[in-house]
């Protein structure tokens, strides 16, 4: 049986375009059936739209407050019945309708090694931290903000040259390889989250 993934995306969509060139792939496990964004305009929908993926958009500025966004999304996502809800690179928080309806199947990634250097600048705190190594996390989303159990993590030295940027894409690199690889074995072998342990067999 083949696990279908909704991706929700801000901008770029590389992890999603990674996500689908692998999802194409025979044996991956898992399909993406629809792509959500808080956002028009963007390469990520384009990159739906190639795919012939059906994608929706819920943009925070079109509801009265952030709980009709919240539910709305929530809705959205809810039927395309998703086995995995992927946030690669969704720029809004999400609300605590969104995040009770997916608890256990909503994954992020963040471009450090948490618990180091949560936030919006994880390469820049790095940096500035003088740290040698940081890298990449995938894990649960819950209410705090990169806070949910790990799920894999992948180390990036740091060199000498770095600026944000540089740094930053080369994580990038490495994420889009954790996202691919993380996601197959969880659809493929399954997992389960025991406290703050994502386990998969």
């Amino acid at each position: 049986m083949t696990a279908r993934l909704v991706v929700l995306v801000s901008g770029a969509g590389t992890n999603l375009q990674a996500l689908l060139d692998a999802s194409a792939g025979p044996g991956y496990g898992a399909r993406v059936v629809a792509v959500g964004a808080d956002r028009t305009d963007i390469e990520a929908l384009a990159r739906a739209e190639r795919a012939g993926v059906p994608s929706f958009v819920r943009r925070v500025a079109d509801f009265a407050d952030r709980d009709g966004w919240d539910r709305s999304l929530t809705d959205a996502v809810a039927a395309f019945q998703p086995d995995l809800v992927v946030s690669a690179g969704f720029g809004k928080l999400f609300g605590p309708v969104f995040l009770e309806r997916f608890s256990g199947k909503l994954i992020n990634s963040h471009p450090a090694l948490l618990p180091s250097f949560p936030g919006l600048h994880g390469p820049r705190d790095a940096l500035a931290y003088g740290v040698k190594i940081t890298g990449v996390t995938l894990f649960m989303v819950d209410a705090g903000v990169d806070s949910g159990p790990v799920i894999a993590q992948a180390a990036v030295p740091v060199d000498d040259d770095d600026d944000e940027t540089t740094l930053h894409e080369r994580i990038k690199e490495v994420e889009r390889g954790l996202m691919v690889d993380t996601v197959g074995r969880m659809v493929r072998d399954g997992y389960r989250v025991r406290g703050r342990k994502v386990l998969i067999p």
